[in-house]
Parts: structure tokens; C-alpha cells; sequence
């Protein structure tokens, strides 16, 4: 994507941008933090997904003369504070958790640091694509611990806006889904896709088994048949009869799936068609998948749940001003105070504290400004979770594109690696690990 992201924004970030011009403040040297008070739904763990997207879109975060006119026309902004867009290019440093990684309560997932001109206008970009990758990406892993070793294939294009379907897709490849049913996807970054028939193509037919005779001529006798338009049992017998005993694959798509699975399984068996696999779709999400444990499935197809971040679609993040320079040059932590919304002020620095590989706790050390700030040294029986994503406004691009993509997947099986037993649970519960603030002076 190339064209301009400067207006994926809120009206408010550019009047105060304006009134900060006015006032003499936009050139305060300031740290924003994302964060999310609290994990979604009761859930144990959070996921960071979108920041490659981030990324890239923070690239083509520039003012053309179709967004000058725009500000100018709707009277958004000053003629001084067009001037000063016209030019705009970020040139602070950006750090956060790496795409994959787990989050919790207080995590400082993303921090930027700049100006206070060229900073307060990225929030609305920010959240929008942290917020939404992210809550695909916790309900993704939840399905994915679920499943266990069994595949998993997204295939929710169809119940979410276009581009978010997008974004879905590559969210849930990074938490450990193999495969989606969106090309776009495919073309973008890379993430393979998987696809047969739907009940249409049965119908379209005078009889099932023209349908299946047709698919098998097509595709091979390594198709997946859709079993289910009619009546199972005698769609299973056709597809026997139809493809042999070599056929690749059954999807079910309706019933009580326990208790057809068992039954096709066994229908599948007693026909000779031993190592035909079972495939099941129908609303899926992450307690019905579980459920299915002890069943003879082999796959799951998944579409509403995962891109609707299965009942919860935004990770509830937030975008803070915590530190800024005063009019001395010292540096000044600022936080909100607000009931049930209050921040935490000062720049932090996060590690994981391990115990025999696992975590133990989410350790946030809290500094006023840059000085303080703690590092791995500091903290030896932890792992660092933060990196560097943009310095002097020059962005990583090892983060971006398909290449991005198969890093934040091979981050995520690591890191999740080290979630105690009790973050593996699907109940709703305190997170899986506590979140403990040190100040850096301690």
C-alpha cells in the first residue's frame, strides 16, 4: 500500500497538533505508550499482531495535496500547521514487543518517542491496526492451543470488512493457523491457502455424485469431498464409491459434530478408506474446538470466531502520553488519573521473568525519562521483550512483508513456549502471570 495513511486519523489529533504549534509546545520531546489496561473476556494472555502492518503504513504516513486540501477545506487546521504537515516526516524512535509476542495488563507494547507534534498524530493509526490484529491473533492462539497438533485454515473473508478480512488472515498465520481461504492474503503476504467446494457446487449438479465424480476429475482423488448438502451417511458412502478408498478428505459442515464425526470415522473405516481424514467447519471457535478433542478429527476450519476475535474484536488499547520534557528540560512523568482509566506515568522497559522456562512474571521497570531507562543487564534472569522498530525515522524493514511475517510466526511457537499450564486454560481467569512495576532506581 502506497498511498498516503495521514488520514487514518482522528479530527482531534490535528487540532491539537494546531493549538500546540499556537501555544509553542508541539517541539516538547515526548514518550506515547500502547498499552492495554486489561486482557479482553477474562482471557489469560494477549497476542501482539499488526506491527509489520504498523510498519508500513507509518512509512506512507506523509501530507499530498489531496490531504493538505482536505485539512485546508474543511478548515481542520491553520494555514502555520499546514505549512508544518507539508513536510511532515517522522523522525523519532519507535520500540515495542515484537509481532507474536504474548502481552499482558500494564505491557508497554508500543512506545513513541518524538516530538509531541510528530508523535500525537499516530495514535489513531496505531490502535486501529494494533487493536484489531491483536484480538484476531489472542482468539487465534486460544484456537490453536485447542486444536493441539490437528490443522487449523481460516476462512472468515466473508463475515469481515474486506481489508480487515486481510489482516485477519495474517494474524492468525502468525499465532499457528496453516493455511487461509483468502488470496489476497496469499498475494500480500504470502500465507498459503487451501480451498474445495462449497454446498453450491453439489447443487449446481443433477446428483451429488455428479458433483463428486466432477471434483474428483478436476482436482484429484486428494480432494476433500463436502459431504453434508444431502444426507451424511449416504454422502460418505458416494464419495467412497466415487473416488475409492484413496480419497483425501471428508468436511463436515452441520450436526452435532462430536457425534457425526465419530460416526463418519467409522462409516470411513468400515468402507476401507482407513487414512481418509475428516475436516470440520461449521462455526467453530475455541471452546466448540475443544470439544472436539476427543473426537476423530483431523482439521478445522474456522471463519467467523477468528476474524471477530471470537466475541471480543478490539484488544482494548490505549494510546498515552506518559513522560515529556518540561520547561527546565527535565524530563516530567505524566499519567492519567481518571476512575478506571488511570496510566501509569514514565517510560518503561519490559522483561520476562523465566523460572525452568516458564514465565513468572510480566517485570516493568518505570524511569522519568531516557537516562534511567533499565536494560538486559540490569535484569539477568529475564528475557527483554522490547526491540527497536524506527530510529531517527528509519524503519526496520526485517519486520515487513511476507519475510515479517514467517519471523512474528516463529517468534510467537517460541514465546508461547513459555506460558505456565494455567495460561493454557480457556476459562475465564486472572492472567496467566502478574504484572509487577520496579522504578528504575530501585
Amino acid at each position: 500500500m502506497n498511498a498516503s495513511t495521514a488520514l487514518y486519523t482522528d479530527r482531534y489529533e490535528y487540532t491539537m497538533l494546531d493549538g500546540a504549534l499556537r501555544d509553542g509546545t508541539a517541539e516538547r520531546s515526548c514518550v506515547f505508550e500502547l498499552f492495554s489496561r486489561r486482557l479482553s473476556g477474562g482471557r489469560r494472555f494477549g497476542v501482539v499482531a499488526g506491527t509489520g502492518r504498523l510498519i508500513s503504513l507509518l512509512r506512507n504516513f506523509r501530507f499530498d495535496e489531496a490531504e493538505l486540501r482536505l485539512l485546508k477545506d474543511h478548515r481542520v487546521v491553520s494555514d502555520e500547521t499546514l505549512t508544518f504537515l507539508e513536510n511532515y516526516r517522522f523522525t523519532g524512535r519507535i520500540s515495542g514487543y515484537r509481532e507474536g509476542e504474548l502481552y499482558f495488563p500494564g505491557s508497554p507494547i508500543l512506545t513513541i518517542e518524538s516530538t509531541f507534534a510528530e508523535a500525537v498524530i499516530l495514535e489513531t493509526l496505531a490502535l486501529s491496526v494494533l487493536n484489531h490484529d491483536s484480538a484476531v491473533a489472542t482468539a487465534a492462539a486460544r484456537m490453536s492451543i485447542a486444536a493441539g497438533d490437528r490443522p487449523l485454515a481460516e476462512m472468515g473473508a466473508r463475515r469481515a470488512q474486506e481489508e480487515a478480512a486481510v489482516a485477519a488472515s495474517r494474524a492468525a498465520y502468525i499465532v499457528g493457523f496453516g493455511a487461509t481461504s483468502n488470496l489476497e492474503a496469499q498475494r500480500r503476504w504470502g500465507i498459503p491457502t487451501m480451498g474445495t467446494a462449497a454446498h453450491a457446487w453439489t447443487l449446481l449438479h443433477d446428483s451429488e455424485e455428479d458433483a463428486f465424480r466432477s471434483q474428483i476429475a478436476n482436482n484429484g482423488v486428494d480432494t476433500t469431498l463436502l459431504v453434508d448438502t444431502y444426507d451424511i451417511t449416504t454422502g460418505v458412502q458416494t464419495a467412497i464409491r466415487v473416488a475409492g478408498t484413496n480419497l483425501g478428505g471428508v468436511r463436515l459442515d452441520s450436526g452435532d459434530l462430536p457425534t457425526v464425526a465419530q460416526a463418519t470415522r467409522e462409516q470411513l473405516d468400515s468402507l476401507g478408506a482407513v487414512n481418509t481424514k475428516i475436516t470440520v467447519t461449521s462455526d467453530l471457535d475455541e471452546y466448540a474446538i475443544a470439544a472436539l478433542a476427543a473426537s476423530p478429527v483431523d482439521a478445522y476450519g474456522v471463519g467467523t470466531s477468528v476474524v471477530t476475535g471470537s466475541g471480543y474484536p478490539t484488544a482494548s488499547m490505549v494510546y498515552k502520553l506518559v513522560a515529556r520534557q518540561g520547561t527546565d528540560g527535565g524530563w516530567v512523568g505524566v499519567a492519567k488519573a481518571s476512575q478506571d482509566k488511570s496510566s501509569m506515568g514514565g517510560r518503561k522497559a519490559a522483561f520476562r521473568t523465566l523460572e525452568y522456562g516458564k514465565a513468572t512474571s510480566e517485570l516493568v521497570i518505570v524511569s522519568d525519562g531516557f537516562e534511567q531507562v533499565a536494560t538486559a543487564a540490569a535484569v539477568p534472569d529475564a528475557r527483554a521483550l522490547q526491540v527497536t522498530f524506527a530510529e531517527g525515522g528509519d524503519f526496520d524493514s526485517q519486520y515487513e512483508g511476507p519475510a515479517g511475517v514467517e519471523l512474528a510466526r516463529a517468534h510467537h511457537a517460541r514465546v508461547r513456549e513459555e506460558l505456565p499450564v494455567r495460561g493454557l486454560a480457556l476459562s475465564k481467569s486472572d492472567p496467566a502471570i502478574p504484572t509487577v512495576y520496579r522504578d528504575a532506581e530501585d
